[in-house]
C-alpha cells in the first residue's frame, strides 16, 4: 500500500467513526425526526472526507450546514451549543487544512467567516473566545506553512548548488583533459610539421616531387593542428559559452580535394552548382562525408584512382565518390569490422534528413552516394 492510499484509507475510517458517533447522539443535542437523523449526522461528519482532496469545498459544506442547522432544528433542553461536538471538530479540522494548503485569499475568507459564525451562534461570551482561538489557529497554520515553504526553497537552492558544483567539477576535468591533449598531441603534431617543412633544407638531393610531398605533409599537419585546437577550445570552455572555431563547410571543399591531391592521392573531382543556399549544418555534413570517403579510399586501396562529383541543386546536394581499380591491383577491401566510418557517414546524413548508400562495384571498386537536402528537415 502506498502512502497516498494509506492516508486516504485513514481519512475514510475516521469519517465513518465520526458518523457513527454523530448519528446515535444527534437526538441528545437536537430535536430531529428519526428518518432525517442520518442525513443531518452526515452533514456533520462526511465533509471530513474532503480534508485531503479539496479542503476548501469540505469547509464550505460544513460551514453552510453549521449556519442552517441551528435555525431549522431546535436544541434539546439542557444543551446550549448550536452544533454537535463532531460538527465542531470537523469544521476546525477543515479550517486547519484550508489554512495549510489553500490560496491566501481562500484562507482569509474561511478564517473570517468561521470566526463570525462562532461569534454569532455560540452562547454567551463564548463567541469572542472562539473568534480569538480560531484566529490564533489560522495564524499558527500560516506560520507553519511559511516555515515549510522556506525549507522547501532552501532544499531546492541546495540542489541547485550541488548541480553547480558537479558542473564545475566536470568543467575542471574537461580543462585538465584539454591540457593533457594539447601537451601530448599538439606538441608531436607540431614537430611533424616542423620536420616536414625543414626537410628540404636539411636533406641533400631533394627532388621537386619529394619537396612537394613534404609540403603536402606540412599542410595536412597544420590542418590537423587547427582542428585539434578547435576541439580543445570546446573542452576548455563552459558548455554555455563554448569557444568553438568555425566548422568546415562547402566553401572548404576545393581546399579539401586539392589538399588530398597534393598528398599524392590520384584524385579527380567535379564540384558544380550554387553553394550559397546550403545551410551550415548540411555544409558540414557534405564536408565530413567527402573527407571520410576520400580517407577510406586512400586507406583501403592506396594508389587506386578516386573520382569525386559534388552537385549543388536548388533543393538538394548530391555526392558521389568512386574508388576505381587499376590494372594489376587487388580489389578494394572495405573495412567490415571495428570501424565506424561508413556508419558515421550514414548517421550524419540522417541527422539532416538525407540518405547515404555504399556498395561494392562489379569491377571490385567501391562507391559512396549521398543525397542531402539544402536545408535540413
Amino acid at each position: 500500500m502506498t502512502r497516498d492510499q494509506f492516508w486516504n484509507l485513514g481519512i475514510i475510517v475516521v469519517t465513518l467513526i465520526l458518523f457513527t458517533i454523530a448519528w446515535p447522539t444527534l437526538h441528545l443535542t437536537h430535536v430531529v425526526a428519526p428518518p432525517i437523523q442520518p442525513f443531518i449526522a452526515a452533514l456533520a461528519a462526511f465533509p471530513f472526507v474532503l480534508i485531503r482532496l479539496n479542503p476548501a469545498l469540505g469547509w464550505a459544506i460544513s460551514a453552510v450546514s453549521a449556519l442552517v442547522i441551528p435555525h431549522v432544528f431546535d436544541l434539546q433542553i439542557g444543551y446550549e451549543y448550536p452544533w454537535q461536538v463532531v460538527h465542531i471538530l470537523v469544521i476546525l479540522a477543515l479550517l486547519t487544512a484550508v489554512s495549510l494548503t489553500a490560496p491566501l485569499q481562500v484562507v482569509g475568507v474561511a478564517a473570517v467567516s468561521t470566526a463570525l459564525l462562532f461569534l454569532a451562534e455560540t452562547p454567551g461570551s463564548d463567541g469572542a473566545g472562539w473568534a480569538v482561538g480560531l484566529t490564533a489557529l489560522v495564524v499558527f497554520c500560516l506560520l507553519i506553512r511559511r516555515l515549510v515553504a522556506s525549507r522547501r526553497q532552501l532544499a531546492e537552492q541546495e540542489e541547485v548548488s550541488e548541480l553547480e558544483r558537479t558542473r564545475r567539477t566536470v568543467l575542471e576535468e574537461k580543462a585538465r583533459i584539454a591540457r593533457d591533449l594539447h601537451d601530448i598531441v599538439a606538441h608531436h603534431m607540431s614537430m611533424v610539421v616542423v620536420q616536414a617543412q625543414s626537410a628540404p633544407y636539411r636533406l641533400a638531393d631533394v627532388t621537386p616531387e619529394i619537396r612537394a610531398e613534404f609540403d603536402s605533409i606540412g599542410e595536412t599537419g597544420r590542418a590537423a593542428l587547427n582542428e585539434i585546437r578547435g576541439l580543445l577550445g570546446v573542452l576548455r570552455s563552459d558548455g554555455e559559452t563554448a569557444q568553438t572555431a568555425p566548422q568546415p563547410g562547402v566553401d572548404q571543399l576545393d581546399e579539401l580535394v586539392a589538399g588530398s591531391s597534393r598528398a599524392g592521392i590520384p584524385l579527380s573531382w567535379n564540384i558544380n552548382g550554387d553553394r550559397s543556399r546550403v545551410s551550415e549544418s548540411t555544409g558540414l555534413v557534405v564536408y565530413r562525408i567527402l573527407q571520410e570517403s576520400i580517407t577510406n579510399a586512400a586507406r583501403h586501396a592506396p594508389g587506386a584512382p578516386i573520382d569525386v562529383a559534388v552537385s549543388f541543386g536548388p533543393t538538394s546536394v548530391s555526392i558521389r565518390v568512386d574508388n576505381e581499380i587499376t590494372a594489376g591491383r587487388a580489389p578494394v577491401v572495405q573495412e567490415t569490422t571495428g570501424g565506424n566510418g561508413i556508419r558515421g557517414m550514414r548517421e550524419r546524413a540522417a541527422a539532416v534528413g538525407g540518405t547515404l548508400l555504399t556498395h561494392e562495384r562489379d569491377d571490385g571498386g567501391f562507391e559512396v552516394r549521398a543525397e542531402l537536402p539544402v536545408t535540413p528537415a
